[in-house]
């Protein structure tokens, strides 16, 4: 290595002038605690040699499997592997789905040495079948490697670990797809703004969420990309979602007043991600990351394996090594303006409540289950027609033509546990919403306002893993729901009452009144302020019904 700690794979002079090496050279600290403080301020970000110093430690101490491929692997395989071609005519794996290198100050010897890497990973791990982000990895290790060996074994390391509690990098399209999709979820719950913004101006919103990873693994310049690399490492994959979500939070305010044109919302985030220092510095971008209250890591990965479940329902499976654009379509929001028709709301605006709801049910397309002006004026019958249908969207209009309604996250016959008496079910994915004469969504809220609860400790709530053992539900095999109320330690329950039904009426939403109260005959209803949404009346707050449509989540592949 040179004075300044650079290796030969280095461009010199556009490293001094990417990253300043002006920081501390030691950091005696071990407490993890203490490490994260570190990382997210930057402490070794202004140090070259420290920052080496940190990941070897880092890297050094991911709990791995048994047979992890090491420097002495890499030595004995590379020549094998790569022969007498020079490194950059090798062509990459094909689990990096044509992602290019970044450069990252590379030199030719650099780029190319990544490509070698790589290969040599590829035959070592036959099962990663799908990891576009680890050319970005390999890139950014690479720096921080004494020789290729040393950088091989560190990217090892990090697609080797077995925790199952410490996600890294996903390894395969159906990890990749969920994760997706986990991120179009957050989106929707901590960027409403910006999601609103995604909808109205992209065709397919999931698409764009699909680049996500892309965003920050080939886009951020390397001076940004190696602050989030320091906090991944300490912190793990929830960082990525919390930098992502702070990109696209800075991608609205900048671009929310300008012309976006719908076809090239994806490369217009590319473009503001790769020159993003002309709008926020990368502290700003952390600060920004980190002031998002999200779920916690145990919800995420509860969401993260409802979303999985979904993909696997729909043929996306771990060994698929390549997705070609046919494989792609289905995964998108399923409103057709060809197969769709309602009494109460337009294509637009069920375009509008499907981009609400989870996205493992936006796959899907909306399957009428009752109709007022079809099945009758009857809340029994409103029951028969939509129990075995698990979520359910309830839409109402009023006499005044006021629309609003409600998304259900839960089965109605779950009614049926309370033996007669009426009693509140659901998790907190519900929402509720109106329509007209205005468009507003109330969710849970725990959402917007974490400091109501905190997640319950290991011993009193199941962990991702376990399934739900609910007798009432009678499925066994049941992951354990995302935002399950159980999960929480909630002053009272007036801030989970989510759905309700009796014999003489429906009541969504519950605590210091009710956000949507319907009688037996779906004849009148009320609507008015509760805890469990803090929702302001979604209509007139005594109303006549004039119509009531349940709506169900058809599989796109049943006919």
């Amino acid at each position: 290595m040179d004075a300044q700690g650079y290796n030969c794979f280095v461009d010199r002079d556009k490293m001094d002038a990417a990253i300043q090496d002006l920081g501390p050279k030691e950091l005696s600290c071990t407490e993890l605690q203490e490490l994260k403080q570190l990382a997210r301020q930057g402490y070794w970000a202004r140090s070259y040699a420290l920052r080496g110093k940190v990941y070897q430690r880092l890297i050094r101490d991911i709990p791995c499997r048994t047979v992890t491929p090491d420097a002495s692997v890499y030595s004995d395989v590379v020549g094998k592997i790569v022969g007498k071609h020079s490194g950059s005519s090798l062509p990459l794996p094909e689990f990096v789905d044509n992602t290019q290198v970044p450069s990252y100050c590379l030199n030719p010897r650099g780029e190319g040495a990544v490509r070698k890497i790589l290969l040599c990973i590829a035959n070592q791990f036959p099962d990663v079948s799908f990891c576009p982000a680890l050319p970005a990895v390999v890139a950014l290790l690479l720096h921080y490697s004494t020789d290729e060996a040393e950088c091989f074994e560190k990217a090892c390391r990090i697609l080797a670990c077995n925790d199952p509690s410490r996600k890294l990098i996903d390894q395969s399209f159906l990890a990749f797809e969920s994760s997706c999709m986990t991120f179009g979820d957050l989106v929707n719950k901590y960027c409403q703004a910006a999601h609103k913004l995604m909808v109205a101006v992209s065709e397919d919103v999931l698409q764009v969420y699909a680049d996500w990873q892309r965003w920050l693994f080939g886009e951020l310049p390397l001076s940004y990309f190696a602050r989030v690399f320091d906090v991944f490492l300490v912190e793990g994959y929830k960082v990525l979602y919390r930098v992502a979500l702070a990109i696209l939070k800075f991608f609205h305010k900048v671009r929310a007043g300008q012309p976006l044109e719908s076809d090239n919302v994806k490369q217009d985030i590319r473009a503001f991600v790769k020159d993003i220092a002309k709008t926020v510095s990368p502290e700003k971008l952390l600060e920004k990351a980190f002031a998002i209250r999200l779920f916690s890591r145990k919800e995420i990965q509860l969401l993260q394996m409802a979303n999985e479940k979904a993909l696997k329902r729909r043929g996306i499976t771990v060994k698929q090594k390549s997705v070609s654009l046919s494989k792609r379509q289905f995964v998108h929001l399923a409103v057709h303006a060809e197969n769709f028709h309602s009494e109460i709301v337009s294509v637009k605006e069920m375009r509008d409540i499907w981009s609400w709801v989870p996205e493992r049910f936006a796959l899907c397309q909306p399957l009428l289950l009752f109709s007022s002006l079809q099945h009758g004026y009857s809340l029994t019958r409103f029951y028969f027609q939509c129990e075995g249908h698990e979520p359910t969207v309830l839409l109402i209009k009023t006499t005044q033509k006021e629309v609003c309604g409600a998304y259900l996250s839960t089965d109605w016959s779950e009614r049926n546990k309370f033996g007669g008496k009426l009693g509140f079910f659901g998790t907190g994915e519900c929402f509720v919403f109106r329509l007209q004469p205005e468009v507003q969504r109330y969710e849970w809220v725990v959402i917007k306002h974490p400091e109501l609860t905190r997640p319950v400790s290991s011993e009193t709530t199941a962990t991702p893993a376990l399934l739900c053992h609910s007798a009432s539900s009678g499925a066994s095999d049941r992951l354990s729901p995302f935002l399950a109320a159980r999960h929480f330690n909630l002053p009272s329950k007036t801030e989970s009452l989510f759905m309700a039904g009796g014999s003489d009426c429906l009541i969504i939403g519950g605590g210091g009144g009710q956000a949507l109260y319907v009688d037996g005959d779906l004849n009148r209803g009320r609507t008015g302020h509760c805890d469990t949404f803090n929702n302001q009346p979604l209509c007139s707050e005594n109303f006549l019904i004039a119509a009531v449509e349940a709506w169900g989540f058809q599989d796109p592949d049943i006919q």
